[in-house]
């Protein structure tokens, strides 16, 4: 393992908390070793050099503990946005782990994204936070067939087994749900895709999907995207060009159907998919334990 040095790891949210609800961001590893093919990290603009190699920041946890000390407004911490919390190296050094006991010590909420089913091992400390406060996991999930997933997200969970551990936090009582994005142009952007996922979402407790109908691509991450996604589609690469340029959203062509599916059979099931519902139905959550709690004191 090799370590970066850090300054500080808990990072205000610049432009609000449209995204799940976070007030703060959380990065204690950099790259990742997953190898998803479209992974938005790979870019330019986030300066990461030999972005498959995993670094975690140094005294990181001390960093932490230190931020969170500092903090006058407590709120949600997000970590997943631009490194897997959840990478191969977090196993043995459970720095993410850690990390989640101090957010629990200071009385902080969480909301985790990963493609990992290693987030499973740590249903005891979501158990904890979501007693005080907002605790939300969100699994990526974008390519039903297992098969097809390999090729898209080489060196992680594969979907059937993400589906696992949605069920297993589900049964835990954790708020958990999918983040089904990106949907490739010409890769998974199917409408049986779109399907599957969301039935079998309702099958293992999901709570929430949130989607993304296409793909982003900027310099430096779209050259690496074409020429791994030509591996998987013959002539992706040319018709791929040929839509989109250099255009940083790459809607997929079927997005009006893929749409309309996901709406239908969301609301046919019961999974909410708007933002604004998502992160006021999992901070709702956690007033339920404390109007328990209240509520049996009343009783004497």
């Amino acid at each position: 393992m090799q370590y970066v040095p850090a300054k500080t790891i808990i990072q205000p949210v610049k432009n609000g908390s449209a995204w799940f609800g976070h007030d703060y961001n959380m990065n204690i590893y950099r790259g990742c070793s997953h190898g998803c093919i479209y992974c938005d990290s790979r870019s330019d603009c986030y300066q990461i050099e030999d972005f498959n190699v995993v670094r975690a920041k140094e005294n990181a946890l001390g960093i932490i503990e230190n931020d969170l000390r500092k903090k006058r407004k407590k709120g949600v911490v997000g970590t997943g946005a631009m490194s897997d919390p959840y990478n191969p190296f977090e196993e043995e050094l459970q720095l993410t782990r850690n990390a989640l006991f101090i957010l629990d010590k200071y009385r902080f909420g969480a909301s985790v994204t990963t493609k990992s089913v290693l987030i499973t091992r740590d249903i005891d400390v979501f158990q904890k936070i979501r007693e005080h406060s907002p605790m939300v996991v969100n699994i990526t999930i974008t390519t039903y067939e297992d098969e097809l997933c390999k090729r898209v997200e080489p060196n992680v969970s594969v979907t059937s087994e993400r589906f696992e551990a949605i069920q297993k936090l589900s049964d835990a009582g954790i708020f958990v749900g999918i983040l089904m994005m990106p949907l490739l142009p010409f890769v998974n952007d199917t409408v049986d895709n779109v399907r599957c996922i969301v039935e079998e979402a309702h099958e293992c407790g999901a709570k929430f999907i949130f989607p993304a109908f296409g793909m982003t691509t900027r310099a430096g991450q779209r050259e690496w995207y074409l020429e791994e996604a030509e591996k998987t589609v013959s002539g992706l690469k040319d018709k791929h060009s040929m839509l989109y340029g250099d255009s940083y959203v790459c809607t997929s062509p079927n997005h009006n159907d893929l749409q309309r599916t996901f709406m239908r059979e969301c609301d046919r099931l019961g999974i909410i998919y708007e933002m604004n519902k998502i992160i006021e139905a999992y901070k709702r959550e956690t007033d339920i334990p404390r109007k328990r709690i209240q509520s049996t004191l009343a009783n004497y």
